[in-house]
């Protein structure tokens, strides 16, 4: 455990699992709601910018423009032709909206898998940066585009919610959208935004870590769960919670791959979700509404 390599790989893969968690916990906040298409969105992503440079040839930034651009679009459809008309029908209910989100979760793996291809795509580094040493510790360039990315992500997120209108009004509908709708607020409006900006946050999230890892039109599934996860761990209180629910996921898979296996670390992962569902469902950061 005394490991610094250990540390710093628990850091990126944490840092992955916070970009995703943060995505869902955008659309928590604007529409109360768990957006589980968070993870295909960032496989979407990811797939079109790698399929973009190996096809096209358009270079590594075009191509992650083009990767959010979708993500972001398939965000903003997913609240207009599912989750939107879901809930007006059921009255505000939840529960027919989450199935139907996780009906869309499949449905975005298989088509991105029809258009963009079933096998594993690499993805370049959206910065060139050559690996390089601190001290003992082996830094791969990805690792440090991932952390900074992380880092830039999560500050810009946060002054957006503090400080500009849209932000705050954000908050306002999440808090009690009908008290927001009374005041004049345009909630559909700002439930758009929601969406949007989360597709943006999970495409991003994608190619960073798709640098890394690769992506295949499967991966979608698994970076819901480990973001929900996150988030589950961290709460729904703070912006920054997501950060610090997925460096807490990062180390228990680091930490426990390293001394149990890879099935250990699976276990681990799912004891500590099955520890705060139990004893602590709010997470960490619990949520103040404001009424």
């Amino acid at each position: 455990m005394s490991d610094p390599q250990l540390w710093l790989a628990a850091a990126e893969i944490g840092c992955f699992f916070a970009l995703v968690a943060l995505s869902i916990y955008l659309v928590v906040v604007g529409a109360s709601f768990f957006n589980f298409a968070a993870g295909p969105y960032a496989m979407a992503a990811a797939l079109l910018a790698g399929y973009a440079g190996a096809h096209w040839g358009v270079p590594i930034l075009l191509g992650a423009l083009l990767g959010i651009a979708l993500a972001v679009g398939i965000s903003l459809l997913t609240e207009i032709v599912v989750v939107r008309p879901v809930q007006r029908r059921s009255g505000g209910a939840e529960l027919p909206a989450l199935v139907a989100v996780t009906a869309t979760l499949f449905a975005i793996q298989q088509l991105a898998g029809t258009i963009l291809g079933r096998t594993p795509v690499s993805v370049a580094n959206l910065v060139p940066v050559p690996d390089f040493r601190v001290s003992s510790v082996s830094v791969q360039g990805t690792t440090a585009i991932i952390i900074v990315v992380t880092v830039v992500v999560l500050l810009a997120t946060v002054v957006w919610l503090r400080t500009t209108s849209t932000g705050q009004l954000l908050r306002a509908v999440g808090d009690n959208h009908e008290a927001a709708r009374m005041i004049g607020v345009n909630v559909a409006r700002v439930r758009l935004w929601a969406f949007g900006i989360s597709g943006a946050v999970a495409g991003i999230a994608g190619i960073v870590f798709a640098a890394k890892s690769g992506a295949q039109f499967t991966s979608g599934l698994s970076w819901t769960l480990t973001g929900f996860l996150a988030l589950v761990v961290g709460g729904t209180g703070k912006p920054w919670a997501p950060l610090i629910g997925g460096l807490a996921l990062g180390w228990v898979q680091v930490f426990g791959s390293f001394y149990f296996g890879a099935t250990g670390s699976s276990v681990a992962i799912f004891l500590v979700a099955l520890v705060f569902f139990a004893f602590r469902p709010e997470g960490l950061f619990q949520r103040k509404v404001r009424v």
